[in-house]
């Protein structure tokens, strides 16, 4: 009497196809994982550069408080101060 050894044809077939059709799902979802990513990085790419940002206000209070030293009205010292609490230092 034989016995049988293995799947057989029709069970080797079928476990090729259920490794096939994994692999292929897998690949096609990578795929479409890098192609979103790969056009985001292009739409980013694109976008237009951001206008030159205007003069932050605390430049113009700094010119202001250097025009006042400039003048005698401050002294060094309290420039200095001011120029500190308006940096932030």
């Amino acid at each position: 009497m034989m016995r049988r050894r293995g799947p057989g044809l029709v069970g080797a077939a079928a476990r090729t196809a259920v490794v096939a059709g994994t692999a292929t799902a897998v690949s096609g979802r990578v795929a479409r994982r890098q192609q979103s990513r790969y056009a985001a990085e292009e739409q980013e790419a694109a976008a237009p550069a951001p206008a030159a940002a205007p003069e932050p206000e605390y430049m113009a209070e700094l010119e202001q408080l250097a025009q006042l030293r400039d003048q005698g009205i401050l002294t060094p010292e309290e420039f200095e101060a001011k120029k500190k609490q308006i940096l932030g230092l």
